[in-house]
């Protein structure tokens, strides 16, 4: 019995902080968003009033709400093919040597993952200052114009994206060279032999013995920049006029700034579903990939 107990023991932990932060929240936010909770609700429940659909209607109505959406879509778009070529190229890089140099490389790479996102984006915002940040800087001396890097409205996506790029790649990196080292070296001696290049081994015998690693990574990388959240909201609250506003600022912002509970769990049920159907469409992907 203590045999077959242990495995429940190891996950409970786990289990007990994503049925707290993960589901329990989900299952709150369900009869909320058929109210107009706010507030004045909070304090005293006889405020709160039964709405039914009309949250869900004046939600799909909101021009900032489907702005928010197809910004988060461009910043999915932008940042995660960039993340996982980067984390994988710069894992094979790293995988090529196993010196104190490259080692101590794998902690360079890693630590923007575990440094305080809010130090992370106010250093960033510096750097990307249009008056006196360092990137204009350089670029004045080679003669180019500074840019309005968090103003305009096409270049703060990028300049948004490159920063949770920079911080997303530390954890996949690891992730990488982790099952880099599960590829049997014979493959890669056999594959030597017959004289593939180094590129045709990459091609033909890593990345398909990747493919798990691969998925993992994509199905992570793609719920993390659907719920992103942490760079738009220090680096520019959302601007300008929206430009840079995902759906998670855009809820946060309805629901503890303008206190609007209600219609903010509506659009946090929303953002779940495409989320939910977004990654079972990958677990489906996966599903055929490996019936064949």
């Amino acid at each position: 019995m203590r045999r077959h107990l242990a495995p429940y023991a190891f996950i409970a932990p786990a289990m007990i902080l994503l049925l707290a932060f993960g589901v329990l929240p989900i299952l709150i936010a369900l009869p909320v968003s058929a109210t107009d909770m706010n507030l004045a609700g909070l304090a005293d429940w006889s405020r709160i009033d039964f709405v039914g659909l009309e949250n869900y209607r004046e939600l799909f109505a909101d021009r900032a709400f489907w702005q928010a959406l197809t910004n988060t879509g461009i910043f999915a778009l932008l940042g995660v093919p960039t993340v996982i070529v980067v984390s994988f190229v710069v894992a094979l890089l790293l995988h090529r040597s196993e010196n104190r140099f490259f080692r101590t490389l794998r902690a360079f790479y890693f630590a923007p993952a575990v440094t305080a996102i809010v130090a992370v984006s106010l250093v960033w915002g510096y750097l990307l200052n249009t008056q006196f940040g360092l990137v204009n800087h350089l670029l004045s001396t080679v003669g180019l114009p500074p840019a309005q890097w968090l103003s305009d409205p096409v270049l703060v996506k990028l300049s948004v994206a490159l920063v949770a790029v920079w911080r997303g790649t530390g954890l996949n990196i690891i992730i990488f060279l982790a099952a880099l080292k599960g590829i049997p070296r014979e493959y890669l001696e056999a594959a030597e032999l017959d004289g593939a290049s180094g590129l045709r081994k990459i091609v033909s015998i890593v990345i398909p013995l990747l493919r798990f690693a691969f998925f993992f990574v994509a199905v992570t990388t793609v719920i993390a920049w659907l719920q992103f959240f942490d760079e738009p909201f220090v680096l520019t609250k959302g601007g300008p006029l929206g430009e840079s506003t995902s759906v998670s600022l855009f809820l946060y912002q309805e629901g503890f700034s303008a206190s609007r509970f209600g219609y903010a769990s509506a659009g946090t049920l929303v953002l779940f579903l495409i989320i939910a159907g977004v990654t079972l469409l990958q677990l489906r992907a996966r599903r055929s990939d490996a019936d064949r």
